[in-house]
């Protein structure tokens, strides 16, 4: 998903940009593909011509020497000028809608990842595939964070930078409770007990998120067991609610509150803001989030919660094998259906996202790299190291449109936790309820 720009003023805050949910879907594009190997004979062959390009956000200074830096290559490897717009994150959807409508639109353009489904589905984006495959540098960027991209077996972006969550936490509290970094999910119960034991039962060890970004905190543990939300098969999304892997994940997150006590079971619409206020309040241990909330708790605490009292660890995979997969979050870039030259647009955009333009835009802009040996850099960071280990093992929630109603207007799976923690429904009952509500909606 998108990634709004983060200020960063030490060394906690500097935590990366973590994403947010929701998704899109549905028929591939018809654009004629731009060739994979097309190229600028003599460095000239598009001599005299230009190219619009969006970026979204505000520029910083850093941004504006990484595009100055980018079109200028582009120029001399070339021989085009480009058109750089830039267009505010509120503003994109109507640019892009009269855009569509209107035929007058960029030739290349930023997206947030969770994005690109929805205007493929609408036709507005042209087909890379082969542009893709055939441009080593793409081929470094593993398979796992093209989920977003690729609609029916097609490619239709770049990704840019990303981002995912980790799991905050008290780290003055460890210290003065002897507690590990949990390596396990026993580790995590036994920590979060501990904490309730110690700072009352009004704190919650972990914070179970029941409100409108709960599948941020619950799919860590569905994912780590083997299971997912749903699967498009056969033409149709098939809810995979019901089976070994998902039960799984979802039993061990609601017992959290049914069984083990670690979270309050008076709190079962709260969402990622409403536990920062409790976190800044004392009242919270550990919970899912990402960067972003570090400077909203500093402010909220009055300075009481500071730098010094929090840190970041990966969310572990239930064996101790290492982090579990967690929501994949970040910026792409594509070629507009409209783009009067696809081939030049092509070239830009394997400069733009490729290795060298393509880890000083993530790394300038706050996000994760998206090539390996970028990535690998961060492991020695105290602050970034757990998004970045966490970052290569991400994964994504359904790729259809209909998603953010099933997550958020309709919340399927966080009133089908409230029924199981409130007693209402057997787990398995719930869940079945769920994956039938969950299909209709995908597939209406």
């Amino acid at each position: 998903m998108k990634f709004a720009k983060i200020a960063t003023a030490t060394a906690v805050t500097a935590a990366l940009a973590l994403g947010l949910a929701a998704c899109g879907s549905s028929e591939p594009a018809k654009n004629t593909e731009p060739k994979a190997d097309s190229s600028a004979a003599g460095g000239q062959k598009f001599a005299g011509q230009k190219l619009t390009v969006w970026r979204l956000g505000a520029p910083d200074e850093k941004q504006n020497a990484l595009m100055a830096d980018l079109n200028a290559k582009f120029k001399e490897t070339t021989g085009a000028d480009v058109n750089l717009q830039w267009v505010p994150w509120p503003e994109a959807q109507a640019k892009w809608t009269a855009a569509l409508a209107g035929g007058e639109g960029p030739d290349v353009t930023e997206f947030g990842n969770d994005q690109v489904a929805a205007w493929v589905a609408q036709d507005a984006l042209t087909d890379i595939t082969d542009l893709v495959k055939g441009h080593p540098d793409f081929q470094q960027i593993p398979q796992n964070l093209w989920g977003y991209e690729t609609v029916d077996g097609k490619i239709y972006a770049a990704p840019w930078g990303g981002g995912t969550r980790a799991v905050l936490y008290r780290k003055d509290w460890f210290k003065e409770l002897g507690i590990e970094v949990p390596k396990t999910w026993d580790d995590l119960v036994a920590a979060g007990k501990k904490i309730v034991a110690k700072k009352g039962k009004d704190v919650d060890g972990f914070a179970f998120n029941g409100g409108s970004d709960a599948n941020m905190s619950l799919s860590p543990f569905v994912w780590s067991a083997g299971g997912d939300f749903a699967a498009f098969e056969g033409g149709k999304w098939v809810g995979k609610l019901t089976e070994p892997g998902f039960k799984e994940g979802f039993q061990y997150y609601t017992d959290l509150v049914v069984k083990h006590g670690v979270s309050r079971k008076s709190a079962l619409t709260q969402n990622s803001v409403d536990i920062a206020t409790r976190f800044a309040n004392s009242k919270v241990g550990m919970y899912v989030t990402g960067g972003w909330d570090i400077t909203t708790i500093k402010e909220q605490s009055g300075g009481k919660v500071g730098d010094e009292k929090m840190a970041f660890f990966s969310l572990p995979a239930k064996d101790g094998s290492g982090p579990a997969p967690a929501f994949q979050g970040g910026n792409d870039i594509a070629i507009w259906k409209d783009a009067k030259n696809p081939e030049l647009a092509a070239e830009y955009i394997k400069l733009a996202a490729g290795e060298e333009f393509g880890t000083r835009y993530a790394k300038d802009g706050g996000l994760l790299p998206l090539y390996p040996k970028a990535l690998g850099e961060y492991a020695s960071d105290p602050v970034q190291a757990p998004f970045a280990e966490t970052f290569k093992v991400a994964k994504g929630f359904p790729n259809d449109t209909n998603w953010a109603e099933a997550n958020d207007t309709k919340a399927v799976l966080q009133n089908a936790a409230r029924s199981v923690i409130e007693g209402k429904k057997d787990v398995d009952t719930a869940l079945a309820d769920a994956n039938k509500e969950l299909e209709e909606i995908l597939n209406q």
